[in-house]
């Protein structure tokens, strides 16, 4: 799967983890480089329900589309 483009509006089913494997956080936004989560959404992100998730999703977005 693509996670680049993933649209969490769109897909339908459990939401993927947003984790490429590149864990090292940004002191400078305090998100990881990788996915662009907070160590929050890190942590919580295997118990989060659904709904939770697309708005970390979401959030991720908006930060890509801001750097």
């Amino acid at each position: 799967m693509d996670l680049k483009n993933f649209d969490p509006l769109t897909h339908t089913g459990p939401l993927p983890s947003p984790c490429i494997n590149i864990c090292q956080m940004e002191e400078a936004t305090g998100w990881c480089k990788g996915c662009q989560r907070t160590i929050d959404e890190i942590i919580d992100w295997g118990i989060a329900p659904e709904a939770k998730k697309r708005q970390i999703w979401l959030a991720i977005h908006a930060r890509r589309t801001a750097k």
